[in-house]
Formats: C-alpha cells, sequence, structure tokens
C-alpha cells in the first residue's frame, strides 16, 4: 500500500471549548477531522485533515441500508510536562483490520492510519483537557459510501477520525456500578460479528440497555446466545471476576470483542504475579462463588471507563453485592496504574505509549 502525503486545510473559526466540569461522553467534538476515501479502482486515497462539519452522502449510499461499518475507540492524554500522547494505537489499528476482514471492507495501512491520527491530534492538541480523569477521545471509523440497492460489498467508503473532549463514561466515575445479567436477548453468537467493531453489534443492544437503565442500572452483562449460561462481556467492557484470589476473565471465543484494555489488563495481573486466566466462566459459578464468600472482586474494562468496578450483579432478580458494593484493591491498583501510565505520571515498562 503506497503512502500518500495527509492535506491539511484548517478552519477559520475556531469553537469555543467546554468547561472541564462540563464535558459529557461525546457529545462535543473539535474543528477539525480526518477524511480518506476508497475506490475499488483507485484503493485507498484523498487523505486530508478538514475543519469539522456535516457528511454530505447519497441517500442510497450502503451503509444506510446494510450497516457496513466498523470503528474504534482510543484516546489522547496530556502528560505533567505538557506533551500529548496516546496509548498502545497499534493495537486497535490491528483490532480495526480485524473487523475490516469480517464486514468485507479494505484493509487499511495500519502505520499510515496512526501518523493521521497523530497528525489531527496535534492540530487540535488545544482541545486536550488536562484535569484529572479527563482526556481527548478519538473515534476512527468507516462505512459503505457507494450509492447501491443490492446486497454485497460496497466498492465505495470514507475513513473518518473524529476528535471529542471527554470527562469519565459513567458518571460513577471509579466508584462501583450496577450491572443487570441479561437473560432474554441475545447480542452476538460464535460465527456471528461479536468479535468485529462493528454498529450492529451495539444496536443489537439497545434494547436491553434501555429496560434495565430505567431499573438503574449502568449496564447489562451478556451470557452466550446458545445457552444463555457462559459470561462474555458488559455492553461497553470486557469483565474481570477475582475469585479465591484468581482473576479470571471470560476467553475469547469469536463473540467477544478483544479488548485493548483488557490485554493490558491481563499483562499488568501477570507482572504483578497475581494469577490471571482466561477460561470459560458460567453466572452459575459466579453465583456460588458469591454465596460462598469467594468472590471477592468485579470490574469491567475498557477504553472509554478504563476500570469501572461492579458494585451489584442482579441475575434472576437476586442481588448479588459484592465486597460490600465498595472499590476492590485490585481493580483501584490497575486503575491507578494504567492512568498513571496513560497521563505519563508514571514509567511505562511495556513500551506502551506513543508520543505525537
Amino acid at each position: 500500500m503506497k503512502k500518500q502525503r495527509i492535506q491539511q486545510v484548517l478552519a477559520t473559526d475556531k469553537k469555543a471549548k467546554p468547561q472541564t466540569d462540563q464535558l459529557e461522553f461525546g457529545r462535543v467534538f473539535t474543528d477539525h477531522m480526518f477524511i480518506m476515501d476508497y475506490s475499488s479502482e483507485s484503493g485507498w486515497h484523498d487523505a486530508r485533515i478538514v475543519p469539522y462539519e456535516p457528511l454530505t452522502i447519497d441517500p442510497a449510499a450502503m451503509i444506510f441500508h446494510y450497516g457496513q461499518s466498523v470503528f474504534e475507540g482510543l484516546k489522547a492524554y496530556i502528560t505533567p510536562t505538557g506533551e500529548a500522547q496516546l496509548f498502545r494505537p497499534e493495537k486497535n489499528m490491528e483490532r480495526l483490520n480485524r473487523s475490516n476482514d469480517r464486514l468485507c471492507i479494505p484493509r487499511i495501512d495500519e502505520s499510515f492510519a496512526i501518523e493521521a491520527i497523530k497528525q489531527l491530534v496535534s492540530i487540535d492538541k488545544e482541545w486536550i483537557p488536562t484535569s484529572e480523569g479527563t482526556s481527548l477521545y478519538i473515534r476512527p471509523f468507516i462505512i459503505s459510501t457507494e450509492p447501491y440497492l443490492g446486497v454485497a460489498p460496497s466498492n465505495h467508503y470514507k475513513f473518518i477520525v473524529i476528535l471529542s473532549p471527554v470527562g469519565a463514561y459513567y458518571k460513577e466515575g471509579i466508584n462501583p456500578v450496577k450491572i443487570a445479567v441479561e437473560n432474554k436477548f441475545v447480542r452476538a453468537v460464535k460465527g456471528g460479528t461479536g468479535e468485529a467493531k462493528t454498529g450492529g453489534n451495539y444496536a443489537a443492544g439497545l434494547m436491553a440497555q434501555e429496560l434495565v437503565a430505567n431499573k438503574g442500572f449502568a449496564q447489562v452483562l451478556w451470557l452466550d446466545g446458545v445457552e444463555k449460561k457462559y459470561i462474555e462481556e458488559v455492553g461497553s467492557m470486557n469483565v474481570f471476576f477475582k475469585i479465591n484470589g484468581e482473576v479470571i476473565t471470560p476467553a475469547l471465543n469469536g463473540s467477544i470483542l478483544e479488548g485493548v484494555t483488557r490485554n493490558s489488563v491481563i499483562q499488568l495481573l501477570k507482572s504483578w504475579n497475581v494469577p490471571v486466566t482466561e477460561r470459560k466462566i458460567s453466572m452459575e459459578e459466579i453465583y456460588d462463588a458469591h454465596k460462598q464468600g469467594s468472590l471477592e472482586e468485579a470490574f469491567g474494562s475498557g477504553t472509554a471507563a478504563v476500570i469501572s468496578p461492579i458494585g451489584q450483579l442482579t441475575w434472576d432478580e437476586q442481588d448479588l453485592v459484592i465486597n460490600e458494593g465498595k472499590t476492590g484493591k485490585t481493580a483501584k491498583r490497575v486503575y491507578d496504574t494504567l492512568t498513571a501510565i496513560q497521563y505519563g505520571k508514571e514509567e511505562d515498562p511495556f513500551n506502551w505509549i506513543s508520543k505525537i
């Protein structure tokens, strides 16, 4: 794939930036965005950074009708010395290409995509908030744009990157959240698109999410789509359980998203000699461990929330309160270490950080 130059057209009118204490997740966007086009004749071409603005797309564009799209999520952080940096962007681009493969979307040049993201963040660096727990969320995504109503892979695409200054994903922050175990609806099954980061997976989870949100839950915990027995992931996070000193997370099985934060948590725990296992784990096992008093902690992991302790799981109308509803020591240590590395406050022994 031939490297190309990124054209830049800078905004003349800059938008007002929000106050840090008013930041919500994904509501405000910066002055610029990156766009690159694809056609079957020319491949990926016309890479450019332009002012943030609405897109003009044909009503027959295939994205509207067949949902051929993929996306990623990562963040930029400001260090105490004022440098901007990314956390493991190469893992996000690797996963984007795996999602591309599953959705029949042409692969992108991963190193070029990272360079484009760095240029875009550098231009909008002043949008990166500096208060504790805040960051600049980066959303790369690809949509199919060919105007055609036949059911087939598109011949035209747009790869776009937008930026959004964000605060905490959950209003609870690092405080424990309440999660409802989903028994009725199914998000994904092995052989489907569960391991790809595509919009349809999230659309499939909205009904369950809405129903539990009305009852005060932050998210749903999905079980496998066949037996509805084995734990998979939370709506926007992978999930971990600490039982008798061992940390257990569901093994990747074709219907679970391979989280970048998940991978980082596993590496951290192993470096601390904390026993960590990837395997099938049933809700029955979690219930029994809770009943016996051996379920010490539960927490989710993801780019948006980083680490989110789970203070309560509700399953079949039974409330399983975990660690007295308090943040566990392991979750807190993982959160503190990951965020310290991300913000450049602690040494990065894993070579995770990419400077801008």
